[in-house]
């Protein structure tokens, strides 16, 4: 494997700094799910934690960083989980935090960024201004810029979910030696930023080569995969889709150069088909999951016949929803109001 800008071994020390609510998330197959999309499948579940997202992982990183070298005070932008990750951390090791946002993001996202203690600035557009605008508080200020997938701590956080699916493959595999049961063949993964894809992918093409990492993606935000496809970075003026998670325009250079080292494959998926995955985890698992979070599904959805026979984990990367657009969405009873 050629090299990316991760190291397997900051992976596993980052492991020794992420406090222990992120890690250990449950996998398990479900097999409820299956009859409806032919295959066998397992659920990473990465929402069982104080943010309800894998990004905790990245920004336990970046926090213990900077809590031991400064500075104290960090910005970033976040269309949500970043932002309430961040502030999570850096509450706990004494960092001013300041997120930048969309005034059009997830206000339960943005409710929650503000609970836990960190200073929040909306702009009037979409998460790409949202950067713009926190690049240049950190240069006014003189203070961190935490900039998601860029920031190597980020990826390797997210990394340790893919040293916990090898764990848990070794252990797969054991079984099936034993008669229980198969090893799982495929990781499906959102694809947004890139952490999440790079940090795992990474981890699994070091560590388990034959195992297949398809990213996915929504059809109304392609910039990554498209950049992906041809190898050189493609921007795109907008984006329109409800997974506001991997809604970005503008991939970074560098973490597409480590995407092309360790995805197998990158597909883009219809709005239907993420609803009717959301509505799939809602009914068949009972996770109410963010629209991010269903990409996996939503892929096994438009593609039946491609993962047919195969052992599929999708990870579960988010749950933070607003109620009444989830309840548009897919259509479920009503859910209580967040107090």
């Amino acid at each position: 494997m050629q090299e990316t800008r991760l190291d397997t071994a900051r992976i596993r020390a980052a492991r020794r700094v992420i406090d222990p609510v992120f890690l250990g998330t449950p996998l398990y197959r479900c097999e409820a799910l299956e009859p409806g999309l032919g295959c066998a499948v397992s659920i990473k579940l990465e929402t069982a934690n104080p943010v309800r997202s894998f990004k905790g992982r990245g920004t336990e990183v970046v926090a213990s960083l900077l809590a031991e070298q400064g500075p104290r005070d960090v910005v970033c932008a976040s269309a949500g989980n970043l932002g309430q990750a961040l502030a999570w951390s850096g509450r706990g090791r004494g960092l001013d935090v300041t997120v930048v946002a969309s005034r059009f993001a997830t206000s339960a996202k943005l409710d929650r960024i503000r609970a836990l203690g960190a200073r929040l600035e909306l702009v009037d557009g979409d998460h790409e201004l949202a950067r713009e605008r926190a690049a240049a508080i950190a240069r006014y200020d003189g203070i961190r810029l935490v900039e998601d997938s860029l920031d190597i701590e980020t990826c390797e956080g997210a990394a340790t979910i893919g040293l916990e699916l090898v764990e848990a493959l070794e252990q797969a595999e054991q079984a099936e030696q034993a008669g229980t049961g198969p090893p799982f063949d495929t990781v499906l993964i959102a694809l947004g930023g890139g952490a999440l894809a790079t940090g795992v992918g990474h981890v699994l093409k070091a560590l388990a080569p034959d195992v297949e990492v398809i990213c996915v993606q929504p059809l109304g935000a392609p910039a990554m995969t498209h950049s992906w496809r041809g190898r050189r970075v493609v921007t795109t003026d907008s984006t329109d889709t409800i997974a506001d998670g991997v809604a970005g325009r503008r991939p970074i250079p560098a973490v597409l150069d480590d995407l092309l080292l360790v995805a197998d494959d990158a597909v883009l998926v219809q709005e239907a088909s993420i609803i009717a995955g959301m509505r799939m985890l809602l009914d068949h698992a009972g996770l109410v999951v963010e629209p991010s979070a269903a990409l996996g599904i939503a892929a096994i959805l438009e593609d039946r016949d491609r993962f047919a026979g195969r052992h599929v984990v999708t990870i579960v990367c988010g749950s933070n929803v607003d109620v009444d657009a989830y309840q548009r969405w897919v259509g479920a009873a009503p859910l209580p109001h967040r107090a």
